[in-house]
């Protein structure tokens, strides 16, 4: 088997050692790559860092014609992307597909909102002192960006770190995780047949216990992370000085209301506590249903449920996957079987065989649990109980975390007074929390972390404003 490369400063490149990914279902060997060197991670720094004005200085046309390659060149090679995420997350084919066309759109807005990045102007004389002044008002990156990247998805959390980059003219340096270097080592040769300068992009698949010497280079002034409360946290006190976007999951929370529609909600609430084998920072975790339609909807919920086709995630029929690792899955039964001992009821599920977990439904969780109030990052939900939407809605509140949050209801009422009240960054009414569009803002607040994605708004977060005042001028 061929070891691939990594990608140093633009330019394929190799190391001294090298390691190995495995399939998390069955543990079979899927590929090798070379590993950099401490020379050469220092090279891919000192790169980005000599190529900064000149990435920033780029045409838009550059910028945006190399975005547009990238997406172009996804869409090409699709099928061979989504079965290698298949193969090293062990995501279900289906969904990678579903990736894949998602980083297909995540290249091609980033190349559009290039086109639309420009300047603006303000008119200063509307106080007599400045007349003759305008104002014109421009963004400037910050400099290099170091990306921290997560395994659940490889390809398009990877892209939504990248795009907007190039996308303002900041280089980037990528360190995958080390479960899925693959993918974004797959990027990285697409990248490189663009003509953007050398230097402008570095993957470099190093294990987790060398990125805080990346984190701690002065020389990268954005610390962009996506990953866990603990470690983001941690990055963000080694370097208070830096401009650090944490993007930290959450416990999401679907409410159904008594209007809902019940089947649609019961199907939505299915899939998705359950899609990516649960490995998404926005599936469905809590089910807040209120009291006059819970026992209508758990009967069309559990059904839902048992439908759900588990297995070898390279199969088509194939919904729900085994997680990312063995350890992962063992973490998930441990915390399912902490919540039973302390008086939680299985109605689907909490069985494990090997990495993978049946779809699984707790009721009487205690709040104090660790699959009510963390983030199980599994195929779990829980479901509760509310007297009415103001106790609902305080349900939701009653978390340390605030990604999204999904409100069945037909009522608009409901709707605004749950964008009004629900602490999060995002509310989805009629659907689950786990809807995002690419191009919208996506983050969160309290431990769900700071900044936002989607490509406007991470360009806007990569870079700050700089304004000319033209003096003398007749207006």
């Amino acid at each position: 088997m061929d070891v691939r490369t990594f990608w140093l400063a633009g330019r394929a490149a190799t190391g001294e050692t090298e390691l190995t990914v495995t399939n998390p279902l069955d543990g079979r060997e899927v590929g090798r790559h070379s590993v950099p060197t401490d020379a050469q991670v220092e090279e891919a720094v000192a790169a980005a860092h000599a190529v900064a004005k000149e990435a920033a200085a780029l045409p838009v046309h550059v910028r945006a014609e190399a975005l547009a390659h990238v997406s172009r060149r996804i869409a090409e090679r699709a099928e061979e992307i989504a079965q290698l995420i298949t193969a090293e997350n062990g995501k279900p084919i289906v969904w990678a597909r579903g990736e894949v066309s998602r980083a297909v759109a995540t290249f091609r807005f980033a190349a559009e909102e290039a086109r639309r990045w420009s300047g603006g102007v303000q008119r200063l004389d509307t106080e007599p002192a400045a007349a003759g002044r305008l104002a014109y008002v421009t963004r400037v990156p910050y400099g290099p960006v170091l990306a921290i990247t997560p395994f659940n998805f490889p390809l398009n959390l990877v892209a939504h770190k990248v795009a907007p980059a190039i996308a303002v003219g900041a280089p980037v340096i990528v360190k995958p995780a080390p479960a899925t270097p693959l993918s974004s080592l797959l990027l990285g040769e697409i990248l490189a047949e663009t003509d953007l300068p050398e230097g402008m992009f570095s993957v470099l698949p190093v294990e987790n216990d060398r990125a805080s010497g990346l984190v701690r280079d002065p020389r990268l002034p954005v610390v962009s992370f996506t990953g866990s409360a603990p470690v983001g946290y941690a990055i963000a006190d080694q370097v208070p000085r830096k401009h650090v976007t944490l993007e930290l999951g959450g416990n999401a929370a679907a409410v159904v209301l008594a209007d809902a529609d019940l089947d649609w909600a019961a199907q939505r609430v299915a899939l998705y506590s359950n899609y990516q084998a649960g490995q998404s920072c926005i599936a469905v975790q809590r089910v807040i249903v209120e009291e006059p339609v819970y026992d209508a909807f758990v009967e069309r919920l559990l059904p839902a449920v048992s439908a759900l086709v588990t297995g070898d995630p390279a199969d088509e029929k194939t919904q729900v996957g085994p997680l990312v690792s063995q350890a992962a899955a063992e973490r998930v039964e441990q915390w399912v079987r902490e919540a039973v001992e302390a008086g939680a009821k299985v109605l689907a599920g909490g069985t494990r065989e090997g990495a993978t977990v049946a779809p699984t439904v707790l009721t009487d969780v205690p709040r104090e649990a660790k699959v009510a109030c963390e983030e199980v990052f599994g195929p779990v939900m829980i479901l509760q109980r509310a007297a009415s939407i103001d106790e609902a809605y305080a349900m939701v509140n009653d978390s340390n975390y605030g990604l999204q949050a999904g409100v069945f209801t037909r009522s608009l009422d409901a709707a605004f007074r749950a964008n009004r009240e629900l602490e999060v960054g995002g509310v989805i009414i009629g659907d689950v929390p786990s809807y995002r569009a690419d191009q919208m803002p996506y983050g969160g607040v309290k431990d769900s972390g700071i900044g936002r994605e989607g490509l406007h708004s991470a360009m806007e977060d990569l870079t700050y404003e700089k304004v000319m005042v033209l003096t003398g001028l007749t207006l």
